[in-house]
């Protein structure tokens, strides 16, 4: 039936973000004209590669494709065209990009929002959650019409396309070096013996939500990790004597081995306190450590904003402020228009944008007499 539909395919995941561990999907819809809409278990059924080659050659259409592109393609969902209209929501200058917002801007409708953040990985899913689900795809393909409308009438198409071809390789984000750094507080951690305990009570409790398929943050809130670091226990009690620590008891002991490893840790196995920087310092240091480079970022980020604020089109996806900050810091070669389009292309820009921001950042790098 898939194969027999005709014009592209809306398609949806839902995940079960704050309940389990990881980012699988556990609910895929799908909607074709002359197909009508499918509402597809994973779990049941986690080979979907039958359904990708009943769609070999037809465009996808989803809203914020990089959230779902990764889990669909562990079920071997992967496209060979595709359509992102919240991405195209930016570039045509929408204020708000959200599906909701779209569709209400775009087709005059309200789309219900009460189940986005259940657990989808409940069994048998709830009536209401997957009439919930199906609407999610019911108008996506006309949202994607009128955008496309829009794009060409801005002269943005060829923007959009390279974007959403770009977005073919997308496999996820990417990996982080020490992913324990981004515990919620750790701006209240000044001692490296103090850094340590967070990092192995980070690892310990997502190795622990991994055994037992939970959100992390269920397992052990970061509040809780930042406050058996700052002040470590030395027995189980404190877990029932400390409200924040409660949800936590059950587990105690493995918290209190963590800690334990940590603490007898020898100095020169302690984590330093940063990470050493692989790129140009923040742009709040550049007047002092290098006026001339903070007089280049000034000027590119003026011209990009006038860029910007004509075309109705966010700073950010004209390029990546960190390709700006990098480029402007030591600017490559002479500071040439090849030079520079060259590094840009090398930090991940898109033509479309090369051929946009070149010319700002030569005249930043080379300002005119």
């Amino acid at each position: 039936l898939l194969r027999s539909g005709t014009g592209p395919v809306a398609i949806d995941a839902e995940r079960a973000s704050g309940h389990r561990y990881g980012q699988r999907a556990y609910l895929v819809q799908l909607r074709r004209e002359g197909a009508g809409t499918w509402l597809v278990d994973p779990i049941l059924c986690p080979d979907l590669t039958p359904i990708a080659d009943a769609l070999d050659g037809v465009e996808w259409v989803l809203h914020a494709a990089t959230q779902d592109l990764p889990c669909l393609a562990e079920v071997g969902l992967r496209p060979s065209a595709l359509f992102d209209t919240e991405l195209a929501g930016r570039l045509v200058g929408l204020s708000r990009v959200g599906l909701g917002a779209a569709v209400e801007h775009y087709l005059g409708l309200s789309l219900a929002k009460e189940h986005s953040a259940v657990d989808w990985s409940r069994r048998p899913l709830p009536e209401p959650w997957l009439r919930y689900a199906a609407l999610d795809v019911e108008v996506l393909v006309q949202l994607r019409d009128a955008i496309e409308a829009d794009l060409r009438t801005q002269d943005k198409w060829e923007w959009a396309r390279q974007e959403f071809d770009a977005l073919l390789s997308f496999a996820g984000p990417p990996v982080r070096t020490d992913p324990w750094r981004r515990t919620s507080g750790m701006h209240r951690i000044r001692r490296r013996r103090t850094l340590a305990i967070v990092r192995e009570l980070w690892l310990a409790r997502d190795a622990l939500a991994q055994r037992r398929d939970i959100s992390p943050g269920r397992v052990l809130p970061d509040s809780a990790i930042i406050a058996l670091a700052t002040d470590p226990p030395k027995d189980a009690a404190v877990f029932s004597e400390v409200r924040e620590l409660k949800p936590a008891q059950r587990s105690a002991r493995v918290w209190l081995a963590a800690i334990q490893a940590a603490m007898a840790l020898p100095e020169s196995a302690l984590p330093p306190l940063t990470l050493p920087s692989t790129g140009p310092p923040p742009p709040r240091v550049w007047p002092e450590r290098d006026p001339e480079a903070a007089a280049r970022l000034a000027v590119a980020r003026t011209a990009l904003a006038e860029y910007a604020a004509t075309r109705h089109v966010p700073v950010e996806n004209l390029v990546s402020p960190d390709a700006v900050r990098r480029i402007l810091w030591t600017p490559p070669g002479d500071g040439s228009a090849a030079a520079i389009s060259e590094a840009l292309r090398g930090l991940g820009a898109r033509p479309w944008q090369v051929e946009i921001v070149t010319p700002m950042l030569v005249e930043a790098c080379h300002p005119s007499e």
